[in-house]
Formats: C-alpha cells, structure tokens, sequence
C-alpha cells in the first residue's frame, strides 16, 4: 500500500506533461533520422543540445529560489520544475546524441554524470516519500536528528537506575545483552526497507530471561524492554533522518561537476 503512495506522483499533471515533451522529443528524433543523417552540431541535433543545456543551467539555479517566487508560487512547485525538468533535460540530452553512445572521453563524462544526477534526484525524492511515511507509520516515537545522541543518554541512564538493586538474573542479562546496546545509537540501513526490522528478535532474550527471575522483578523487566524498544526506534530515526540529509552528498557535488564540463562542452564547440 505504501510503496503505490509513494511511486504515485504528487503532482500527476507535471507528470504527464514531462512524459508527453519526453515521448515528443523520442518522435520528433524518429522522424528526423528517417529523413537525413542526425547530427549533434546541426539542425534539430543540436537544437536539443541547446535545449537540455539551458534545462542543466536552470536546474542549477535550484538552491537560489525563493519559495513564493512566480512563477512556480511555492516551495513545492519549484520543487516539482527542478525534478520534471531534470528529468526531461536527461531525455533532450539523449536525443541531442541520437542515442549514440559517446566517441570521446569528455562525452562518456557527460553522460555519465548527467545519468548519475538525475538518478540521484529521484532518489531523492523517492527517500522524501518514503522515509517521512515510513517513521509515521512504524513508530511511536517522534525525535529531532540533532538531539537523538542525547536522548540515547538519558534512556541509558534511566536503564542503570531500574537496574539498581535488580537481582543476580536480570543484572548480569543486563550487564551482558542491553547495556552495551543502550550505550550508543547505532545505525543500520536495515531500516530502510523495514522500519522495525529486527525487533521482535531483539525483544525475545527479554522474554526468556522473565521465566528466570522472581515474580516481583517481571514489571522491572517489561520496563526494561520498553526502554530498549524506545532505543530501538531511536536508532531507526537516526539512521532514516542521517540518509534523509546525506543523499545530497550523492547528488550535489556531481551535478556541479556536470556544470563545470558542461562549459567546456560548450566552449569547445564554439571554439572548434
């Protein structure tokens, strides 16, 4: 169910704009070819050549927006241009070529990065959809990135004050199983695919050390699995929040670098 929510677009009208220019610029490729040799330094070749390097340009403009700036209104209607642009100037760029693989070096860096930056940005978006929705629907706990390390902390404290005078059982349990884990957030990209993943293994240890211990110390022990379940979905925070900010890593810095050989592209052309 939630893996249709997210592939569905948000805006289904960019969407079909985008693949309409997109199956346009395919046809008039098609036709083009069949009636003279395409090349990309003239004609409709290097019109869409032109056309995807103006697209990469405005695309680069991105972080410089302003959310109420027309003509998009919104912070989201930019966003929706940045990633329907993106993605058509990928196809203009494919159809400025012919659909030829690249003869040079220069080419194949293009082609690559172009490829790898508009890959990036829809993951991107797809970690927007899907990460945000996975945290609602798998957790109780709501935590701020930045402050996770310090909640862990006072989880682990309230963990070695519910230990204190707990008896022989449940102390070594919890000097040898939970403390370490308590000790630190620990990442895993586990929780991507599944939010609560793990934890039902997790919690089992917990319910067999409750068969050993007396009666009066089963209540410490359903607290103590409750303290660790609240760690675990901290760690899933973590974890899901820190790929939420670090794809970027993925997408910016090629897409400068996409930029910067994109000029020489240019300027060899008109200079050659």
């Amino acid at each position: 169910m939630r893996a249709g929510q997210v592939l569905r677009p948000k805006r289904p009208r960019s969407f079909q704009i985008t693949l309409t220019l997109s199956t346009v610029a395919v046809l008039v490729f098609l036709v083009g070819s069949s009636l003279r040799p395409w090349s990309p330094k003239r004609g409709l070749g290097l019109a869409f050549g032109v056309l995807a390097a103006l697209l990469f340009v405005v695309e680069m403009l991105y972080p410089a927006r302003r959310p109420r700036a027309r003509p998009f209104r919104s912070a989201m209607g930019w966003l929706q241009f940045h990633v329907h642009a993106g993605a058509f100037a990928l196809v203009a760029a494919l159809v400025h070529t012919g659909f030829r693989l690249p003869s040079g070096r220069l080419g194949w860096w293009l082609l690559a990065l172009s490829s790898w930056t508009v890959a990036t940005g829809l993951l991107g978006v797809w970690l927007q959809k899907w990460i945000p929705a996975s945290l609602a629907e798998g957790l109780r706990v709501e935590a701020i990135y930045e402050r996770i390390p310090s909640l862990v902390d006072e989880l682990r404290a309230e963990a070695d004050r519910l230990m204190q005078g707990a008896g022989d059982v449940l102390e070594r349990f919890y000097r040898s199983e939970v403390r370490a884990p308590l000790a630190a957030v620990n990442r895993s990209w586990a929780f991507l695919l599944d939010v609560r993943g793990g934890r039902e293994r997790a919690l089992e240890p917990f319910r067999r050390v409750a068969q050993f211990v007396d009666a009066g110390e089963r209540q410490r022990v359903l607290d103590l699995m409750s303290i660790y379940t609240e760690k675990m979905e901290l760690d899933a925070h973590y974890s899901l929040q820190g790929i939420l900010r670090g794809w970027l890593v993925l997408h910016v810095p090629a897409a400068g670098l996409l930029m910067g050989l994109l000029a020489v592209h240019v300027f060899s052309w008109f200079w050659y």
